[in-house]
């Protein structure tokens, strides 16, 4: 299982407030604050927002649902790569191991689309790094509004869509 940075819990709280965080709240479950446990509600709701109608609204439970949703599935894959990592004596959690555990719990129909996207998101970073050494870097942008700035991040977002069938490429 991965362990969890839990540094912000050292140098332990004094008498005075035992039993409380340094923001006041009453610990979650294990002593973990709520907003170390979850992803962050915000990015939740930007992902939401971009998958209905613009006049379409979400309700805060809908977003505190999906928050739960998705940081518990996030915690259950990684689980499983901490786990193939241990048993290979690596420290590190890398993309194959993340695709690996999908595969093992059941995903499988993600694992291609994942590795196209993975393969992909690789060269575009490897071009991105030879191009920082003659001071021409560009970032790639890839937005709801905002066209692709390059053909790999069409294809990167054309891979990652591709298995996907909730999300419709937003290349224009």
């Amino acid at each position: 299982m991965m362990m969890m940075d839990l540094g912000f819990l050292e140098g332990g709280a004094g008498m005075a407030d035992a039993g409380h965080d340094e923001s006041g709240s009453p610990p979650r479950s294990g002593g973990v604050r709520e907003q170390d446990r979850f992803l962050p509600i915000a990015n939740i709701s930007r992902i939401m927002k971009k998958a209905v109608p613009a006049n379409g609204k979400i309700a805060k439970d809908a977003k505190e649902t999906l928050q739960e949703c998705v940081s518990e599935f996030i915690s259950f894959v990684t689980s499983e790569a901490s786990d193939k990592c241990q048993k290979e004596k690596r420290k590190t959690i890398n993309g194959e191991d993340l695709l690996f555990a999908m595969g093992t719990l059941g995903f499988e129909e993600y694992v291609d689309p994942l590795k196209i996207y993975l393969h992909k998101y690789r060269e575009g970073d490897s071009k991105l790094s030879s191009k920082a050494g003659d001071g021409s870097v560009k970032k790639d942008t890839i937005g709801p509004h905002s066209g692709a700035s390059s053909s790999s991040a069409q294809g990167m977002v054309g891979a990652y869509t591709q298995g996907m069938g909730y999300m419709q490429p937003q290349v224009t």
